[in-house]
C-alpha cells in the first residue's frame, strides 16, 4: 500500500472557508461585507418589535386607522412608513377581545411578519411549540405563563407562504388618555404573537 494512502488531506476551518468565499465575492465586485453590515443594521435597528408596537398604539388611538388595519394590514402599516418583503403579500391583523384570544405560529418553519413584530424568538422556532400550540393551545399558553379563563375562546393561526399574522392586543383600561408613545412602550412581542396578554387585560 502506498505511503500516501495514509495521509489525510487537511480541511480548512470554518473561518478559512468563510474568508475564501468572501474573497471570491470581492474578486467579482459583489462586496459581501457591505451586505452583511446592511443586513445586521436591518435586523438590529429596523426589524424590531417597536414597529409593531407603533402599529398597535395607532390602532388603539385612531378608530379609522384600526378599521383599515383590520381590513388590509399590509396597506395600513405602509401608512406608518413601515415595509414588508414582497413575498409577504398579506398581513392579517387579529384583534383580541375580552372573550377571544388569538395566537400565531408557523407549523412548517418559523415565519413571522419580522419587519413589523421582529425576528421570531427561539421558542417560536422550536418544534414543540410549533406542533403543540395547534393541538394543545390552552395548555401550551398556560405553560408559557398565560392562564386563560375557560370561557375565553382561543384561535390559532398558522402562517402560510404569502400570509403573515399579527395580534392586536386588548388595550389596558388604565391607559386612557395616554399618548401613542406611552402606549407603544407597553406593547411586547409576546403580546403581538399571542402568547401573552398585557397587564390589566
Amino acid at each position: 500500500m502506498s505511503e500516501f494512502m495514509h495521509v489525510r488531506p487537511s480541511i480548512a476551518s470554518v473561518e478559512q472557508r468563510t474568508a475564501a468565499v468572501e474573497a471570491a465575492f470581492d474578486a467579482r465586485g459583489l462586496k459581501p461585507a457591505e451586505f452583511i453590515e446592511q443586513f445586521e443594521h436591518f435586523t438590529e435597528e429596523q426589524w424590531v418589535p417597536r414597529n409593531g408596537a407603533r402599529v398597535v398604539a395607532k390602532a388603539w388611538t385612531d378608530a379609522a386607522f384600526k378599521r383599515r388595519l383590520l381590513a388590509n394590514g399590509r396597506d395600513a402599516v405602509i401608512e406608518l412608513g413601515l415595509t414588508m418583503p414582497q413575498h409577504h403579500r398579506h398581513l392579517v391583523v387579529l384583534e383580541n377581545t375580552p372573550t377571544l384570544h388569538n395566537v400565531i405560529c408557523c407549523t412548517l418553519c418559523s415565519c413571522t411578519a419580522f419587519t413589523i413584530i421582529g425576528l421570531p424568538p427561539d421558542w417560536y422556532k422550536d418544534l414543540e411549540y410549533r406542533s403543540r400550540v395547534v393541538r394543545q393551545s390552552r395548555t401550551v399558553l398556560k405553560e408559557m405563563g398565560l392562564d386563560l379563563k375557560p370561557e375565553i375562546e382561543i384561535r390559532v393561526w398558522d402562517t402560510t407562504a404569502d400570509t403573515r399574522y399579527m395580534v392586536l392586543p386588548v388595550r389596558p383600561a388604565h391607559t386612557s388618555g395616554w399618548s401613542e408613545e406611552q402606549l407603544a412602550d407597553i406593547v411586547t412581542k409576546e403580546s403581538m404573537i399571542g402568547v401573552a396578554r398585557l397587564p390589566g387585560t
